[in-house]
């Protein structure tokens, strides 16, 4: 049992953590006049975050099922790529959609890889932490659901932050008759 309290313990203070750094790096992007689009996007973002963790916490030590090592092998891996993700990216990190008029948006590293990192870190993450514990079902609902979330989010992040990489807004639609 020691071992997934410490699991989750270790979890849910990776979480804590980066929250009082996105809100610190949040502060500091309005301080540059930076502003955050899709407001109402956060919300849903946070309450799949808590209920995934929370549900977490209840089925693991209510079962208390045998730990699959792989799995936590492989999350560990995440956490070292989630970190390389917020270093790179700085005091722009942040779990908000947020826009600086007149920024460049940092190229180097894994951006140049790959557009949503984090994202796709993240997805893995609800997926992979809950197979360590053996809770398949748990993983597809949260993957599930993680990926709705995802797919709306990153429309919205492409959208907003079309203008700071250089690339011109899509022909609109003409109307269907």
């Amino acid at each position: 049992m020691w071992f997934h309290v410490l699991i989750l313990a270790l979890v849910t203070l990776q979480r804590a953590i980066e929250f009082v750094i996105a809100h610190r790096n949040t502060k500091k992007i309005e301080a540059r006049g930076g502003f955050e689009v899709g407001s109402n996007r956060h919300g849903f973002v946070v309450a799949l975050q808590v209920l995934w963790l929370a549900g977490l916490w209840y089925l693991v030590l209510t079962a208390l099922p045998p730990i699959g090592q792989p799995w936590i092998y492989a999350y560990v891996v995440l956490e070292a790529t989630r970190g390389w993700i917020v270093a790179a990216l700085g005091s722009s990190w942040t779990t908000r959609l947020m826009v600086v008029p007149g920024e460049d948006l940092p190229d180097q590293g894994f951006r140049s890889w790959i557009r949503h990192a984090n994202d796709f870190v993240v997805a893995a993450e609800l997926v992979i932490l809950p197979l360590a514990f053996g809770l398949v079902w748990y993983a597809l609902a949260f993957g599930i659901l993680n990926v709705v979330l995802l797919f709306w989010r990153m429309r919205s992040e492409d959208k907003a932050l079309r203008p700071l990489r250089g690339e011109p807004a899509p022909a609109e639609e003409p109307p269907r008759a």
